[in-house]
């Protein structure tokens, strides 16, 4: 599933990352643990780039590992590393705490800065280390493809003509041959094991017997297989919005799609009861008409020329994973209806992609690893059956999504298979998920945490927000800062459910609603901390 990457204006970051969806079950691989044994240099620690780790005291470097774990002693490539310092008493030091935000392909260099999130301080006795995985952001080489592959006014995602159809194929063709040419070796080791390998190598840089880990959306996932093949040196561990690692990767996005319709629908049923303020329909039925009224138009004269009916789905589809930013998508949306402002709508989009226009680094290495993890149906007959079928029920993102990851029909890297997720070796971790998370569905988190039997799930219920922990919600976040502090978890209860049941994060209500809609919504979202949007910003979403 698609990341729409933003930009931390007041951090000076630029970061993105967060998940997709499964492929036909496979027997798991050889223990990739097992390849010859590689230790890397110690890193050598210098000034950051980034203005908003700079001001954080923040330090930079590279991690130096092989291109192939199985010859260690051949091709190298550089991982680039970001590290913030514990500020505790060196009595109160808790080791490294790795962080990754998600994707594939999510930057995780700027992540170094979650620390100061946690509350009571509880993160201040960490080194927290922000990375970007092999072929993203800084790291060496970057893995691009095609520049222009998500301009303005693209073909209708929708394949509703023949003509339409080969136009995707050929594109997503297209660009599959076009990260063959530019991706060479790196192709065939961007899996999700070679990654957990470079979480290792990180931890030997950095002189550490184990690690501390928090992951979001795909993040997870890596922390699910390190703990399988790295269990001992696994200390604590949050993943939120967990990976279904029964689901890797070709279903997985059908169910995503089934999942986003249904909170795009929640999202209509928000803009109706604000309808005082939006003026777009006084049911979610009514906006959601209009919002598909307004795509059709859209196909036959794009907005300035350059939003057209993808655009439009691409812009309201971060609407689906979180609260955060439904007033600016609803502003947007009544300012093109009532006003034909185009202009913020492109701004909107232009935010999915704060590298510039045309920059497809995360998309790419989004591919390579979602393509090489698992093999996907070779038949496009497969895939044209199962999305039609889907798109009958859940037409909203359905055929974007499915061009999204069409590439992997031609995609040049080998497939390998993954690995059987098992975490009974693992002491207590930490499990967060929201109900209605479209992107990594409540299920997954379920499985999770049976497959880890001494973990914790918290539930934010009700909620339909995509991996929103640290967010100001005191239930969550205040048992991860007891977790972090101590090491200790609320107590396990029986049966397939969570252990912890908070509120979710709540709805957003827009200046200038009446009382009465103010009153009609589950509450206000928390005033009062300033960083808390930036930091979903800075997960970002996929």
């Amino acid at each position: 599933m698609r990341r729409l990457v933003a930009t931390i204006a007041t951090a000076g970051l630029i970061l993105g990352g967060a998940m997709a969806g499964p492929a036909q079950a496979a027997p798991a691989p050889r223990r990739t643990a097992a390849a010859p044994s590689y230790t890397p240099p110690p890193i050598t620690w210098g000034a950051c780039a980034s203005p908003g780790l700079q001001r954080r005291g923040g330090e930079c470097g590279f991690v130096e590992v092989p291109l192939d774990y199985a010859h260690p002693r051949a091709t190298k490539i550089k991982l680039a590393v970001s590290r913030i310092a514990h500020r505790t008493p060196a009595a109160r030091y808790q080791g490294v705490m790795l962080v990754n935000p998600g994707g594939p392909g999510g930057s995780g260099l700027g992540l170094s800065v979650l620390g100061e999130y946690v509350p009571n301080g509880a993160g201040d006795a960490y080194d927290w280390i922000g990375f970007d995985p092999r072929g993203v952001g800084a790291s060496e080489p970057a893995l691009a493809c095609d520049g222009g592959y998500f301009g303005y006014d693209r073909p209708f995602y929708v394949p509703a003509t023949p003509n339409l159809e080969r136009t995707w194929l050929k594109r997503s063709e297209g660009y599959a041959k076009a990260c063959a040419a530019t991706g060479g070796g790196l192709l065939d080791h961007l899996r999700t094991t070679d990654t957990v390998q470079d979480m290792e190598s990180i931890r030997k840089a950095l002189g550490q017997d184990r690690i501390n880990y928090y992951g979001f959306s795909y993040g997870t996932y890596l922390g699910q297989v390190y703990a399988t093949l790295y269990p001992q040196r696994v200390r604590r561990m949050v993943l939120d919005g967990n990976v279904d690692p029964r689901n890797v990767w070709y279903q997985a996005n059908l169910d995503q799609d089934i999942a986003f319709d249904r909170n795009i629908r929640i999202y209509f049923d928000w803009i109706a009861r604000y309808d005082s303020v939006y003026h777009l329909g006084q049911t979610g039925r009514e906006v959601e008409r209009r919002f598909y009224a307004e795509q059709l138009k859209l196909l036959k004269k794009p907005a300035g020329g350059v939003i057209g009916p993808d655009e439009w789905t691409d812009i309201f589809l971060q609407a689906g994973y979180y609260v955060f930013g439904w007033e600016e998508v609803a502003r947007a949306f009544a300012g093109w209806v009532h006003g034909g402002d185009w202009q913020t709508l492109k701004a909107l989009y232009d935010s999915a992609n704060p590298q510039g226009p045309g920059a497809d680094n995360g998309f790419a290495v989004y591919l390579g690893v979602q393509c090489t993890d698992v093999q996907w149906p070779k038949s496009w007959q497969r895939w044209r059956a199962d999305n039609w079928r889907t798109f009958a029920r859940a037409p909203f993102e359905t055929w974007g999504n499915a061009w999204f990851n069409a590439p992997c029909l031609w995609w040049g890297g080998e497939a390998g298979r993954p690995v059987r997720v098992d975490g009974r070796k693992v002491g207590g971790i930490l499990l967060i998920n929201e109900t209605l998370d479209a992107a990594t569905p409540y299920p997954g988190a379920l499985e999770v945490r049976s497959r880890f039997p001494k973990a914790v799930l918290v539930e934010g219920v009700g909620g339909s927000t995509h991996s929103g922990s640290l967010s100001g919600v005191a239930c969550v976040d205040d048992t991860i800062a007891a977790y972090l502090a101590t090491g200790e978890l609320p107590a396990r209860v029986g049966g397939r459910r969570s252990d912890v049941r908070c509120d979710p994060v709540p709805q957003p209500v827009p200046a200038g609603a009446s009382a009465s809609a103010r009153g009609a919504g589950p509450g206000r979202v928390p005033a009062g901390e300033p960083g808390r949007q930036e930091l979903q910003k800075l997960i970002g979403v996929r």
